[in-house]
């Protein structure tokens, strides 16, 4: 049996995997517990951004074997559909210089010759999804020129949480893994078919962490 922390930034998120399945506790984190496929699972509302995403690990990840994360995110030029998330890093860390700002891997020293930026996801069991790579910060990405930027990184989605839950559960040694689903392109019509397609994308990233905790 294994004990699984689940993300999910948003209520809409959280509520589409294993949907109608027990109640949510009244702490900060508004959690679920359940027994599923003889594994002992909480699905946390972690809330949006970095910081929630990573105080949400460090809260419950103690007894953890693994910490997965479902959702939604921003297309940077990925098709629509779900995604199984094999690298993630956080766009927004590095070293403004004149002219350029340079990225580091978060948590890493920002000075000297940058290396890889990312942190790599646990092996796919293989569920049979595309991979990707995920560019975190804490902005809606809304603009073709910042989606530019981000592509430059070999970036082809972008949210807000998934690179902090990898940092986190590598100060913590722990496996971590997220599947997430397109809402949007990143573009100045990002805040209407965001919310389009908040629960459709939110129920197909929740399918394949279902499945997901099945394999594991």
């Amino acid at each position: 049996m294994a004990h699984i922390l689940i993300l999910a930034a948003l209520p809409e998120e959280g509520d589409a995997l294993f949907p109608g399945t027990s109640d949510k506790d009244d702490g900060p984190f508004a959690v679920r517990r359940l027994a599923v496929h003889r594994h002992d699972v909480a699905i946390a509302i972690c809330g949006l951004g970095k910081v929630n995403a990573a105080l949400c690990v460090g809260a419950l990840a103690g007894d953890a074997d693994v910490i997965l994360m479902t959702g939604t995110c921003g297309s940077l030029g990925a098709r629509p559909g779900a995604y199984w998330i094999a690298e993630a890093l956080q766009h927004d860390y590095g070293a403004t210089h004149p002219g350029r700002f340079r990225r580091y891997r978060a948590g890493d020293w920002p000075m000297g010759e940058p290396g890889e930026a990312h942190f790599a996801a646990m092996p796919d069991p293989g569920l049979g999804l595309p991979h990707a790579r995920i560019a975190s910060g804490d902005s809606f990405v809304a603009c073709p020129a910042a989606a530019a930027d981000l592509k430059s990184l070999g970036a082809t989605l972008v949210d807000m949480e998934v690179g902090a839950v990898a940092q986190a559960a590598m100060r913590l040694g722990k496996p971590w893994a997220a599947i997430k689903a397109v809402t949007d392109e990143a573009n100045d019509a990002s805040g209407s078919d965001f919310n389009a397609n908040l629960l459709r994308a939110a129920r197909l990233a929740g399918q394949e962490i279902e499945r997901l905790v099945a394999m594991l």
